[in-house]
């Protein structure tokens, strides 16, 4: 009997239809197309930012490669199942449910999976977890994925319906041509494209507020021309946003006033109005 490939990945396999997930209204997917442009920080501050809004909202941390939400939220518990066997969120800050990839090894251990794997794992998480009460939904799930156009994305898109996806984004050059791939794979996958965000679009020095553009500028604006996608915002490169994350505290949290917050209550009014009107939905 012919053995399969070594390189399975989860389309090697029959895919169930697709399937609302449980319990939640609209699911968003934050993607990168490319690592370290600060997609778990987006992740988590939109987030925080639709609870804001008042909506009630869940997080899984889907990145495999990087599973660093649970440190940016100063979250080390475990979940657990509960009596009917489903798996409990840990409770987040302002008890927001959150599942990640990363409660599913230990501290420092590398995720050494294969795609068959993290496919059985997806599945969990996508099916398997009680984000509410049962007489309650959530209004949104919030999906930080790992960066690339790999299973995981693949996986999402052929399981769940998405109502649609953020992909997070640099100024400069190499990461654009990134996101051209990204724009174009939700576009094959039918998911719909929410916007682009440029993340560290800009520095502001604090001392004299003269704004640089340390990777280049306008990067975003460029890459989405004639392509029917907005840019939902620009977030400056700033140490206060780091450092609310090292301290397990969103800055749209810690520092609701501030300027960088503002940015991104905006993204969020766009995102949510969007999967409203898409999805005929009122809050």
């Amino acid at each position: 009997m012919q053995q399969p490939p070594a390189n399975d990945t989860p389309t090697d396999f029959p895919l169930p239809k697709k399937q609302k997930v449980d319990r939640v209204r609209h699911v968003i997917a934050v993607s990168s197309a490319k690592g370290g442009v600060g997609k778990s920080t987006m992740s988590v501050n939109l987030a925080y930012a639709l609870k804001r809004l008042n909506y009630s909202v869940g997080l899984l941390d889907a990145d495999v490669y990087g599973p660093s939400i649970p440190t940016m939220l100063g979250v080390n518990k475990r979940p657990r199942p509960d009596v009917m066997g489903r798996i409990k969120p840990v409770m987040a800050a302002e008890k927001m449910p959150l599942i990640s990839i990363g409660f599913m090894v230990k501290d420092e251990q590398p995720l050494v999976w294969r795609g068959p794997m993290l496919f059985q794992v997806l599945q969990q998480f996508f099916h398997e977890v009680k984000w509410t009460d049962y007489n309650e939904m959530l209004d949104f799930l919030v999906i930080d994925l790992p960066p690339g156009t790999g299973d995981i994305q693949l996986s999402m898109a052929q399981q769940i319906e998405v109502d649609g996806a953020v992909i997070v984004t640099t100024p400069q050059d190499i990461a654009l041509v990134d996101v051209k791939r990204g724009i174009s794979m939700f576009n094959m996958v039918d998911v719909p494209i929410l916007g682009v965000v440029e993340n560290m679009s800009h520095f502001c020095c604090p001392h004299c507020g003269e704004k640089t553009d340390i990777f280049a500028s306008g990067g975003a604006k460029r890459v989405v021309e004639g392509k029917d996608v907005p840019i939902l915002g620009e977030i400056p490169l700033d140490p206060d946003i780091r450092a609310c994350g090292d301290n397990g505290e969103p800055i749209v949290m810690a520092e609701p006033d501030s300027e960088h917050s503002k940015s991104y209550m905006k993204i969020a009014e766009q995102v949510a109005k969007s999967v409203m009107q898409d999805a005929k939905d009122v809050h």
